[in-house]
């Protein structure tokens, strides 16, 4: 069940966000990213009170606009984001 989260796990550990090497070259590949931190990069826009986070099982998906972050609700590792295709 999907469920939209303010005040959440996800907030209230958004230092512990990260990712792997391999993450920040796929999340840059996904979004055309032109930045080295792309946890920070991240990081901002879940922190965006605009962004829609839910929870599915084991990861937090967060909706900004024109991307999804998924981020593993146990790790706080960032699987992937891509472009949302209108």
């Amino acid at each position: 069940m999907n469920m939209v989260i303010k005040d959440n796990d996800l907030i209230s550990n958004i230092n512990k966000i990260h990712t792997t090497p391999l993450g920040v070259l796929r999340i840059k590949k996904n979004l055309c990213l032109d930045t080295d931190d792309v946890v920070d990069w991240c990081r901002e826009r879940i922190k965006n009170p605009n962004c829609k986070i839910t929870r599915n099982g084991k990861n937090w998906y967060v909706d900004i606009g024109d991307c999804i972050i998924t981020v593993n609700a146990y790790s706080y590792t960032i699987i992937t984001a891509h472009k949302i295709k209108k």
